[in-house]
């Protein structure tokens, strides 16, 4: 079989959907990789990288036959519409706005990593979460940018310099490496999140619990998600941060619920509170913004303090996020293989991909099949 991999072209887009090593990968299952010419550039790899360990380098047009296409993000239109009938495409495909008719009608199979189920056994697979990962670590990297003092305390000669006060708002993956990395650097750590399973999580990092003492306002939902809280609660909630948030230089927000717009944290209350130099990394700015102040792809600066609403962060990181992203999405094709226990030779690379929707992961994830959209979305 052969699995093609174009060149990224979403605006700010630095990743490739598969590194040098993961090529390797699926060379010993039988697969022939197919490369754009300079797809790795921008990440960091070079076309001799991926001829080194098997790949074939072509241009665009030669990867239209492709038996399986791997992306990271959604193929334009025009270029999906030119794949041939039966070929996969796995991706992150925005399966919560994504009509799929397209797909469907075109004999696409898809498969949007995006809903690999958070279980034990697809840790491998989840895209969300090393991605995730990656932006936690860069956006702290971001917030020493643009702070204007030390994270950590500084005791030089020429005087001191207290450690900055962070607070993480939202303890999801992206939220936990946040902490760990700032942590790290020195910084006074507190973090705040709506599900009190989390407190736990957040001490053995060495962090505060934000406490906010508001009674009944329990945030979990399945999976391990966070869910939309009643106007009451929020009201309550985003009242209580206002206070809370002045005593804090730096403010990380990570909050999300899959599929709506993302929770209002930080008022402008809040953020006119702040002291002059202060930084808000909005990390929930592609889904609109845990600030009001946001301006999702742009930083902004309003009475001191800047509001940093960067939209893709793992694309700042992008050899290693490259690299963790072709490792889950090879991982999930595995299942596509063999059955368990059958997997591993050569030649089954060579057979049809094979869906076994009892599988709960490729349930999950097969969003259109043998021309039929079998995704719905939940609420």
């Amino acid at each position: 079989m052969q699995i093609g991999i174009f060149r990224e072209r979403a605006d700010g887009e630095n990743r490739v959907a598969i590194a040098p090593p993961t090529v390797k990968k699926f060379k010993q299952k039988g697969f022939d990789i197919l490369i754009e010419k300079d797809a790795g550039d921008r990440a960091g790899f070079s076309n001799q990288e991926y001829l080194d360990q098997g790949a074939k380098i072509v241009e665009p047009d030669q990867l239209l036959g492709s038996d399986l296409v791997i992306a990271i993000n959604q193929l334009p239109p025009a270029r999906l519409t030119q794949l041939k009938r039966g070929a996969w495409v796995a991706g992150l495909l925005e399966s919560y706005k994504t009509d799929f008719t397209s797909y469907a009608s075109g004999g696409i199979n898809a498969i949007a990593m995006e809903l690999v189920p958070r279980t034990s056994r697809a840790q491998s697979m989840d895209v969300l979460s090393s991605q995730a990962n990656i932006a936690g670590y860069r956006a702290v990297v971001e917030a020493v940018a643009q702070y204007p003092r030390f994270f950590p305390m500084m005791m030089t000669s020429a005087g001191m310099a207290r450690p900055a006060k962070v607070i993480v708002l939202g303890v999801g993956v992206a939220g936990l490496q946040a902490i760990a990395t700032a942590r790290r650097l020195g910084a006074q750590v507190e973090a705040f999140d709506i599900r009190p399973e989390v407190k736990e999580q957040i001490l053995s990092l060495g962090a505060k619990f934000l406490d906010l003492k508001l009674g009944d306002t329990n945030g979990s939902a399945a999976g391990g998600y966070a869910k939309e809280l009643s106007a009451d609660a929020k009201a309550q909630q985003q009242a209580a941060l206002t206070q809370q948030l002045k005593k804090f230089d730096v403010i990380i927000t990570t909050a999300n619920v899959p599929g709506r717009k993302a929770p209002l944290l930080v008022t402008e209350e809040a953020v006119l509170g702040l002291r002059h130099g202060s930084v808000i990394i909005d990390m929930a700015a592609p889904s609109g913004g845990n600030c009001a102040l946001t301006q999702p792809g742009q930083v902004i600066e309003k009475s001191g303090v800047k509001v940093v609403g960067h939209l893709n962060y793992p694309a700042m990181v992008p050899a290693d996020a490259s690299l963790f992203y072709g490792n889950n999405v090879f991982n999930l094709i595995e299942l596509l293989l063999a059955p368990v226990g059958q997997q591993g030779s050569a030649s089954q690379g060579q057979q049809n991909l094979v869906v076994n929707f009892e599988d709960d992961i490729l349930a999950a994830t097969v969003v259109t099949y043998n021309g039929q959209i079998r995704w719905k979305p939940q609420g």
